[in-house]
């Protein structure tokens, strides 16, 4: 698994994005996605993918986790895990890797399959050349 993260802090994450995808509202896809997001002093935030009618309306469990600790007034991510309803494990989509980096950009991931596997990477693996604020600035 992640190097930076004991043992203890995965399963810990990984139990919280199962339990998370428990409570996700997908009526139309039956996709249901948890995600755990862990801050700097171990807490862990939860959330659930939300869609909607309006397809472009509905929001990523990713995206929620962040959007409940964001508005707790936290913006430090130090890791997350995310589990959906395939036995194989999931990424985050692109949208999700983009807003996350904003926070972190060397965020250990933990892509999780409902059979029990794990497979742990970075968002910087997963979205080489993120866009940011110093292109930002460059351009301005």
């Amino acid at each position: 698994m992640s190097d930076s993260l004991d043992q203890a802090t995965q399963d810990r994450l990984v139990e919280a994005a199962k339990r998370a995808a428990t409570r996700a509202y997908a009526p139309y896809s039956k996709f249901q996605v948890g995600a755990a997001l862990l801050l700097s002093d171990g807490q862990i935030v939860e959330g659930a993918n939300i869609e909607n009618a309006s397809y472009p309306a509905g929001i990523c469990a990713e995206r929620s986790a962040a959007a409940i600790a964001i508005n707790q007034g936290r913006r430090d991510f130090i890791a997350i895990a995310v589990i959906g309803p395939p036995v194989e494990p999931i990424t985050p989509c692109g949208i999700c890797r983009q807003f996350l980096s904003e926070f972190n950009k060397n965020m250990p991931v933990l892509c999780c399959g409902r059979d029990g596997r794990v497979q742990a990477t970075t968002l910087a693996a997963l979205l080489p050349g993120a866009f940011d604020q110093e292109q930002l600035e460059q351009a301005g």
